[in-house]
């Protein structure tokens, strides 16, 4: 029976991690290139409230080996990416052993990818593959696409839910609002690009885990 499974990833090759780690820029796998390990290019959706300091990271980011700017908007832009020859990812296993990257999306520090795979045999394979790479691989909760099976509580990473516990206290969810992002963000000592982020992937992530959990 197919699953899903929600794990964070971490390594200093993994792509793009040293920009993960030195900007506040929330990045998202463009999805459908993400389970496609022959193309060798990768698009990313960024947001960012200084692409100037998400560039200068970029360019001294030994996982990239080049950048290409496909689009952009005010706070938000997608880059074609192509990869050095050492960064590690785990699409291509999760590709091989014929499951699917659903979603990926940046951390603090890394990445929490979604993953829709055939068994946990094959999660089992993936974090072996993982284990051997030195990439850390926590998984975050695991469920049945018809029934849900495992999990740590609703599936949040903890600065989701900070971020969320933080704006709910604060009146960010009332009609008006009591604050803002950029009130959030000085409170939690983030961007306000990555308040938002969190804001969003958490309450995707409580709407997947309780309003769909009847379908």
């Amino acid at each position: 029976m197919s699953l899903i499974a929600v794990v964070e990833i971490d390594h200093p090759d993994l792509a793009l991690a040293p920009t993960v780690r030195e900007t506040a820029a929330s990045i998202q796998v463009v999805s459908h290139t993400a389970t496609d390990p022959e193309t060798g290019m990768f698009f990313f959706l960024v947001e960012s409230d200084s692409f100037r300091t998400f560039e200068a990271a970029l360019g001294r980011d030994h996982t990239v080996e080049e950048s290409t700017l496909i689009a952009e908007a005010s706070t938000t832009r997608i880059y074609r990416l192509q990869h050095t020859p050492g960064t590690k990812l785990v699409s291509p296993i999760t590709t091989e052993m014929g499951g699917l990257t659903l979603e990926a999306g940046s951390t603090d520090t890394g990445w929490s990818v979604r993953l829709q795979l055939p068994d946990r045999e094959t999660l089992s394979t993936i974090w072996e593959y993982c284990d051997r790479e030195g990439i850390d691989f926590r998984i975050d909760h695991i469920y049945s696409l018809d029934e849900f099976a495992v999990d740590d509580g609703v599936g949040l990473t903890d600065p989701q839910r900070e971020t969320l516990v933080t704006a709910y206290e604060a009146g960010y969810f009332e009609e008006p609002r009591d604050t803002s992002l950029q009130e959030l963000a000085d409170e939690l000592g983030i961007s306000p690009t990555a308040v938002g982020g969190r804001i969003r992937r958490g309450t995707s992530r409580l709407i997947e885990r309780t309003l769909l959990s009847d379908e």
